[in-house]
């Protein structure tokens, strides 16, 4: 009976599922290209410089570009008024 428990908990544990992996934002990239595979796998990648670089990767896939969120922008200085 006790190995019938131990046989019970291990098929609980191992029938459990895993943890999922986060995806992350990778590189200071402006530009993202985010793809969707069969079986309703998407993923992210982002290491493109510009728009037309990642619709140039993009074409023929089931995908679209996107700003990149995290990647650091430039800061312009404020414009202040001229004096006349």
């Amino acid at each position: 009976m006790r190995a019938l428990a131990c046989l019970l908990l291990v098929l609980i544990t191992m029938s459990a599922p895993s943890p999922a992996a986060a995806q992350r934002f990778g590189g200071n990239y402006p530009v993202c290209m985010q793809r969707w595979e069969w079986g309703g796998v998407t993923w992210i990648s982002c290491q493109y410089r510009s728009w037309d670089e990642c619709r140039a990767s993009a074409a023929g896939l089931s995908a679209m570009c996107m700003d990149n969120p995290y990647a650091q922008r430039p800061v312009h200085p404020e414009r202040s008024p001229r004096s006349r």
